[in-house]
Order: C-alpha cells, then sequence, then structure tokens
C-alpha cells in the first residue's frame, strides 16, 4: 500500500473513535500502524452467557469482512484467520459461503478463556507471545469483531456512535442490542423486560471480568463488553461483594498451596512466570521475597483461578491484581522473565477449562443462555459520554452548555499537544439534541 493512502486510511480510523471494543480500548489506528505477517479475527467470545460476536458475524458479515481485510491490506498481513469456536456450526457454514480465498477459518474448542488475545493466537497460529509481550512481537495483530464492523463505517465516514451490547442473565428477554453510546445500564435492562428477579445485582462486562454495580445507572461507552443480571444473593455476586481486606484475611487463613489456581491458569499453560499460588503464598509473607511477587504481572486478571479453579473459594487472581499494584508503586518488574515454551505441548491440551463446566461451576445454568440480536436500534433521550472511553489521553471539551449538535459530529478531541504521536481519539455526539452539561469528565446531550 501507497505509504501516503496508508496515512489517511488510518487517520479516517481514528478520527472516527474506532477503538478496541472487546477490551481495554487501545485506539485501532495505532495497532493497524504496525507492520505483520498475520492478522486474526478473534471471535472467539467467551464470557459466559453473551452472544455478541456471533450475532454481529451472522447478521452483517460482509461489514465485518470488509473491515478485516482492510485491517490485513492495513498492516501489510499476508495470512488472515478467523479464530471462531466449534460449536457454532450453522455460522462457521454460513461465513465459508462469505469469506474471500485468502482468508482461513480456524476453529478453537468452547473453553475459558479462549478469546484471551495471547491464548488465541496461539490456538491460531501456534505462535507463543513471550511474557509481558503483546501479539505484535510474534508477528501477528488481532482485532474484534465489532471493531472490525466499526472499521468498515469508520472508512465510510460513519463515527463509532453505536455500541452493541449483550444483556443477559436473570432478564425477561435476554438478546444482543443495537444502542447509542452513553445510554444508561438501567435503559437497556428495561428494553429487554426488566430484571426477573426482586433483588438484581448486575455484572458490566460479564460474569468473569466484569465490575459489579448495584443500582445499574452507569453509562454504556465504546467498550462496554455487556451487562449480566444476577440475583444478588448469587455466589458470583457475593464473591464480588467481598472486600479485599475480607479477601487477603481469608487467603491467609485458609489457602493451602493446593497448586491448583496455577496449574489451571491460562498463562502459566503457555510457559509464562505467572503462579497464582505464590501470590497466595505472599500474603502470608507480608510480599517478603520478590520471587512471591514478580510474576503477578504477568496475570491476565481473567479470573479463573478465583471462579473456578480454588476448591476453597479463594481469589488468587486479586491477589495478583494487588502485587502488581505494590510492585508499580515499587517499581519492580521482571526484567528476564523465565519462559517455558514446551509448557503448551505437554499442558495445555488436557488443562482447558470448558465453558459448560465453567457455567455449571459458577451456577448459571438455570439462565437462558441465548442473545439474539435485536437490528433495530435502541433510542433515548439522554446521552452521557464519559470522555476515557479509550487507551490513550482522555478527549477535552469542544462544546458547550447550549450548543446544538448532531449525531456524528465531534464533541471532545485530544488537547492540543503538538504531539502527532500522542495516543488518544475524538468523542462523537450519539444522539441529536443540546448539550445540558460539560464537565472535565463528562458531556451530557438532550433530545
Amino acid at each position: 500500500m501507497v505509504e501516503g493512502k496508508k496515512e489517511e486510511l488510518l487517520e479516517a480510523i481514528r478520527n472516527a473513535g474506532v477503538c478496541g471494543a472487546g477490551g481495554a480500548g487501545f485506539p485501532t489506528y495505532a495497532k493497524l500502524a504496525a507492520q505483520v505477517d498475520t492478522i486474526i479475527l478473534n471471535a472467539a467470545e467467551c464470557e459466559p452467557l453473551l452472544h455478541k460476536d456471533k450475532e454481529i458475524l451472522r447478521h452483517y458479515p460482509d461489514v465485518v469482512l470488509a473491515g478485516f481485510t482492510a485491517a490485513a491490506e492495513l498492516t501489510g498481513a499476508s495470512h488472515l484467520y478467523i479464530g471462531i469456536k466449534n460449536k457454532n456450526h450453522s455460522l462457521i457454514e454460513q461465513l465459508r459461503g462469505s469469506v474471500s480465498s485468502g482468508i482461513e477459518i480456524v476453529t478453537v474448542r468452547d473453553v475459558y478463556p479462549a478469546g484471551d488475545e495471547i491464548t488465541l493466537v496461539y490456538h491460531v497460529t501456534g505462535r507463543i507471545v513471550p511474557p509481558g509481550e503483546i501479539p505484535l512481537a510474534v508477528g501477528t495483530v488481532v482485532i474484534n469483531v465489532e471493531t472490525a464492523y466499526n472499521i468498515t463505517n469508520a472508512l465510510r465516514g460513519v463515527p463509532v456512535v453505536e455500541k452493541f451490547l449483550p444483556v443477559a442473565g436473570a432478564v425477561a428477554d435476554p438478546c444482543t442490542l443495537r444502542v447509542p453510546v452513553g445510554i444508561s445500564y438501567r435503559e437497556c435492562i428495561d428494553h429487554v423486560g426488566g430484571p426477573t428477579v426482586s433483588n438484581p445485582a448486575y455484572l458490566i462486562g460479564g460474569v468473569m471480568m466484569g465490575r459489579l454495580e448495584k443500582e445499574a445507572s452507569g453509562r454504556v461507552t465504546r467498550t462496554t463488553g455487556g451487562i449480566v443480571v444476577l440475583p444478588s444473593d448469587h455466589p458470583v455476586v457475593e464473591r464480588y461483594n467481598k472486600t479485599w481486606k475480607e479477601k487477603a484475611r481469608i487467603g491467609r487463613s485458609a489457602c493451602d498451596q493446593c497448586g491448583f489456581c496455577t496449574e489451571l491458569c491460562p498463562r502459566y499453560l503457555l510457559g509464562h512466570p505467572i503462579e497464582p499460588h505464590l501470590a497466595m503464598r505472599s500474603l502470608v509473607y507480608n510480599n517478603v521475597g520478590d520471587s512471591l511477587i514478580l510474576g503477578s504481572s504477568f496475570c491476565c486478571e481473567c479470573n479463573l483461578c478465583s471462579l473456578f479453579a480454588c476448591p476453597e473459594s479463594l481469589d488468587p487472581k486479586d491477589a495478583c491484581v494487588w502485587n502488581k499494584e505494590e510492585m508499580a508503586e515499587a517499581n519492580k518488574n521482571w526484567k528476564e522473565p523465565a519462559f517455558r515454551p514446551e509448557a503448551a505441548e505437554t499442558l495445555l491440551p488436557n488443562r482447558q477449562v470448558p465453558t459448560s463446566s465453567l457455567m455449571a461451576r459458577l451456577g448459571l445454568n438455570r439462565f437462558n443462555n441465548r442473545g439474539p440480536l435485536q437490528p433495530e436500534p435502541v433510542s433515548t433521550s439522554i446521552a452521557g459520554l464519559p470522555l476515557k472511553q479509550h487507551i490513550g489521553s482522555p478527549a477535552s471539551p469542544r462544546v458547550s452548555v447550549g450548543d446544538k449538535v448532531d449525531s456524528g459530529d465531534i464533541i471532545a478531541a485530544l488537547p492540543d499537544s503538538g504531539d502527532k504521536k500522542q495516543l488518544g481519539l475524538p468523542i462523537h455526539a450519539s444522539i441529536s439534541g443540546r448539550i445540558s452539561e460539560v464537565s472535565k469528565d463528562m458531556v451530557w446531550i438532550e433530545s
């Protein structure tokens, strides 16, 4: 591709506000600026009860594949793969009739966390991303299904003002919605018939890696992965309700160092030096000895150790997170981490956790495990738009109270620092109306 043309396309993707829709929100233009030989479309959605990616692919295959192909061209990738769970038989057959000859569909087992990009790179390509590195280290870029959808729109001049949002669990009609960015969680839940329990709690992002909300008062962002409604007395909610002080106290007294958390850790099984049982041991010794804590920096926080592996319902994941915070404060890191890539062949095949086993352990089988897409967009009269919806610098408001805006207008952009390499994205109005409030963190629009 001609360099000038590439710059122009990357700028269009940046101006449209495209970021990773399935994770932390890394700006997509920066990821696609790399040169690699392999690109993977991550369709291996693995959070229990959520079905967004396969629904987008089922309804909009041409849009997704156009964005994926454009991403491949921008990165120079010659090997194009779609990583998808082998249980999605009908969708796989549909895709076989849609993909071009240069794209290979690779099926992966229905295990958790198959959608973790480091794990997916290994299952699709056989390459193992070294500890502390990203897929780029092995010549690979991974993009999410919704991100590919948004790339196509961006190249057509359409910014990211909508979000595909699965709403699942204890609700009347579990499904995947198309909603404006900035809509309230409560409106989304009401749109699917509301909670079916009298004491609902809300996991924003998913059961395994989400965060707990009691009032569903937040706003949907470009990176919101989904909403799972559960009864407040559900065991998973009770786990999320515990404070770190409680978890640490119980961990100190109850962990018997069985090692199950380590033996089932997805990153340990790829040879990374993460050993959650050592993080638990560090609780007893008050983090004395770097050998107990340094491996925590390679934890992907998938929560499998805490919510599945531990037979005593302890929290190795949170011990790892605690150690990460302590290391950051002390400026500690593992400069030359140990790496055992042979583990992927000797350990991984027999230690992957089937999603069915995970759902049974978590008590999720009582809920309707479906999420068909409702293609008709949901509307709202009030949109609350956070100015930090991505990795990088937050956007600064470009509007004032009383201004009239149309959907798609830029309402916030990066501060003008003169640094053209400054990482960040603009924010766009997701509905038409007037600006009702502006703060350093949010812009509110009322139609």
